[in-house]
């Protein structure tokens, strides 16, 4: 498993529009992103100069998303 970087929340937002993810809604600082045919659903802290840490962006990749690290980071 290759090493995965703490990226800001505006960096993996981009990565979820390119898996097809869409913006449901917004409560707070926290998103909620749906996919359109999966109807997989991922929940997206954005916090302005703070990053996501690795252990929930790696929550995040595999068990929202459930894709692997090396795909999600191609996508980067």
């Amino acid at each position: 498993m290759k090493n995965l970087p703490a990226l800001s929340s505006r960096i993996v937002l981009k990565v979820l529009q390119k898996c097809g993810f869409e913006k449901d809604r917004q409560k707070g600082s926290h998103l909620i992103l749906i996919h359109p045919t999966t109807h997989k659903r991922v929940v997206l802290p954005i916090h302005k100069g703070k990053t996501i840490k690795k252990p929930l962006l790696q929550s995040i990749i595999k068990n929202d998303m459930e894709m692997t690290v090396e795909d999600f980071l191609r996508l980067l």
